[in-house]
């Protein structure tokens, strides 16, 4: 192992990078870390290996395994160097690819040595040799063995692992290998953990994982159990660090004080009197629970996760009202201006006597003018809006409750500067995307978790099939005599205009194809790049059954409740998540009529985006199908603005993979919460100063 440079200034794990330096001069490396967010010699600890392996012992070439690293040396019988096809590196130098066979000194078997992109520096190196210590790595080339780019060794000192790093912002590999090498090794014994005495470190301490990880013990002690290992402490700190971020933000949210507005039970009778339907025993538990919030005098974080159309909404709505009885307004922040606009005229319908405004993206000035005037003066009593809502010039005269409805489709931080616009706000937010269980631990573990599983009455259900090609005709048949029986239908698409680049039906080709095949019935289009005046004119003519078929893309996945319309069509379902085929269908069967989806396919599609499908056809669970979904789509950046798809800060943790250290690490977090506040306390403390998280409450 090649040893750190001998430096007498004193390191810790808190110190820049550039510290390491042993040039007074910037270094291009760290300037470049230090750009991608590694600034601190701890850093450095998390750029983990690609691969580890431990260097070989030299060899024989006849024992020489393909796809394994080699260690020979042996008599150079030929070289050639020529240049490589015109390519040229940094300062536009020409490059050169080298080529030697080499004679085993072991035996009379001979090798041969392949080398790409060589400096002119390299190149003479290359044409210098007769004699050669080298390692690397076995492949095949027209069934003869040769090594690609191998090691050319100048000592008969060899490191005793072959550690290969990962490009980070354009550092290649090898000279990340070289700053770590940079760490004083007295430092390693001495990483600092944020925890200790905790369940893993009894197994093994994190300074000794990372010194596992990173090759730092002898080749003798290393073996795969140990590395395993070390990878499950790391990952074991990974979640630590999240959940402790997730406690940090709970703690300082709760502990703050916030009005107390607690409903009496005239008032609640009063308004459960006027809607036009009772609530389930479900929706009147959830109720409670969030009336209780209200009424703590602390800041309510509460997510009440339902089905698609559940009543989540009414809910939310019976919580605004007690609310504004008591004096304080009501903020309600959805996706998209239909969801926001649908919300709008409910509420409005439901309480004709409070004031009730809209605000969203598309608002004329002269009006938004207006109407941040009145809320600002507390003449508004609930606004509902979309991310217009959390824009700077957004203030209220005495927000008291913040609802977010379908979470998912926002970030964290959008929803903390909501909340962040009151004194104490309570927050409720709502989603008709369940939560599996491990996702609720991995990133809600700052809210009170509220679940609505029974349907209203009244509800037909919803049947789904996979349509192919050879079902196409038959469904088609299927949809006319739905619509002269006055029902009406959604036939959405995944992109508007026809794609070079993807085979995908569209909206506007589909407009003109099924005008043609419905003559009988009025056909529209509906998609996100149409002015608002537009999409609002389109959805208020499809509510008066004035347009027969929908023709549309994902824009109607939340935000439009249309009873009357009992067909929704998806093509090209495999474009779509699960979840966003299951929203989709909950936009049908919401009234007394069945409702019916059909996944429409135009081409054979591999076994897995089929059994895709099949979890859509076999089940309406809500829940089930998250599951599912979370899966598919993995776990997302939990403590940024976007919350989906697949990337992740995380090196190695991942909560469906992981689950059980991920319930260790709760299960330890809560125990330290219960004995010993002394510890966590500090923590918290520097990760919310860290975090900014008192500067977002």
């Amino acid at each position: 192992m090649k040893s750190s440079p001998s430096n007498t200034t004193e390191h810790n794990w808190g110190d820049p990078i550039e510290s390491l330096s042993r040039s007074k001069k910037p270094s291009p490396t760290f300037e470049k870390l230090a750009a991608a967010g590694i600034q601190k010699i701890s850093d450095l600890l998390w750029i983990l290996p690609l691969r580890i392996h431990k260097s070989p012992p030299p060899s024989p070439f006849r024992e020489a395994v393909l796809d394994q690293f080699f260690r020979g040396s042996g008599k150079v019988i030929h070289v050639e160097v020529k240049p490589a096809f015109g390519r040229r590196g940094k300062g536009n130098i020409l490059l050169y690819n080298g080529y030697a066979v080499v004679v085993d000194d072991l035996s009379q078997e001979s090798l041969s040595l392949r080398w790409f992109n060589l400096y002119p520096n390299q190149k003479k190196q290359i044409e210098a040799l007769t004699h050669i210590n080298f390692l690397g790595q076995v492949q095949e080339f027209k069934a003869q063995k040769q090594i690609i780019n191998p090691q050319i060794l100048t000592t008969e000192e060899v490191a005793p692992y072959i550690i290969e790093y990962p490009t980070v912002n354009k550092i290649p590999g090898n000279t990340l290998k070289k700053a770590i090498e940079l760490i004083p090794p007295l430092l390693w014994s001495k990483v600092p953990q944020i925890l200790p005495e905790l369940g893993y470190d009894k197994k093994l301490s994190l300074g000794e994982a990372f010194k596992i990880i990173h090759g730092r013990i002898a080749p003798a002690n290393f073996n795969s159990k140990l590395k395993e290992q070390a990878e499950e402490r790391l990952i074991y700190e990974e979640f630590l660090i999240d959940q402790l971020k997730i406690q940090t933000r709970r703690k300082f949210i709760k502990q703050k004080d916030a009005p107390i507005l607690k409903a009496n039970d005239l008032l609640l009778k009063n308004l459960k009197s006027t809607l036009p339907f009772t609530l389930t025993l479900d929706q009147d538990k959830v109720l409670g629970e969030v009336l209780k919030d209200l009424k703590s005098g602390h800041p309510m974080m509460r997510l009440v996760q339902g089905d698609v159309g559940c009543g989540k909404t009414i809910v939310a709505y019976l919580a605004s009202r007690v609310v504004t009885q008591l004096g304080h307004q009501v903020a309600l922040m959805c996706p998209t201006e239909a969801l926001a606009q649908q919300h709008f005229e409910s509420f409005k319908q439901l309480a004709p006597e409070i004031s009730i405004e809209l605000l969203l993206g598309s608002t004329k000035a002269k009006d938004k003018k207006l109407l941040l005037t009145k809320l600002k003066n507390g003449e508004i009593n609930i606004v509902i809006g979309t991310h217009a809502l959390f824009q700077d010039s957004v203030g209220f005269h005495k927000l008291g409750l913040a609802i977010i409805d379908e979470q998912h489709k926002f970030g964290v931080e959008q929803r903390l500067k909501l909340v962040a616009k009151g004194e104490g706000t309570h927050s409720l937010i709502m989603t008709a995307t369940p939560i599996p269980r491990t996702l609720s631990l991995a990133q809600y573990g700052d809210l009170d978790i509220s679940t609505i599983k029974m349907m209203p009455l009244g509800r037909k259900g919803i049947k789904t099939r996979i349509t192919e090609k050879k079902n196409y005709d038959k469904y088609l048949e299927f949809v006319k005599s739905r619509l002269m029986q006055k029902e009406q239908a959604y036939f959405v698409f995944p992109a508007i205009e026809e794609s070079e680049t993807m085979d995908l039906q569209n909206v506007k080709e589909s407009l003109n194809k099924y005008q043609e095949s419905f003559r009988a019935f009025k056909v529209e289009m509906l998609h996100g790049k149409m002015r608002p005046e537009e999409k609002q004119k389109v959805v208020q003519d499809f509510r008066d059954q004035k347009i027969h078929i929908l023709i549309s893309t994902s824009v109607i996945e939340v935000g439009i409740n249309i009873p009357n319309s009992t067909i929704m069509s998806i093509y090209n379902p495999e474009r779509f998540g699960l979840s966003s085929l299951h929203q989709l269908r909950g936009r049908v069967g919401r009234g007394e009529k069945a409702g019916f989806c059909f996944l429409v396919l135009d081409k054979e599609l591999p076994p897995d985006s089929y059994h895709r499908l099949e979890v859509i056809e076999q089940n309406l669970d809500g829940f089930v199908i998250a599951e599912e979904d979370l899966k598919f789509r993995g776990e997302g950046d939990l403590f940024g603005v976007d919350q989906s798809g697949s990337v992740t800060s995380k090196k190695l943790a991942n909560f469906l993979t992981h689950t059980s250290i991920l319930e260790q690490v709760v299960a330890d977090v809560e125990r330290l919460k219960e004995t010993r506040p002394d510890i966590l306390s500090p923590i918290f403390e520097k990760l919310a100063k860290d975090q900014k998280i008192l500067d977002t409450i």
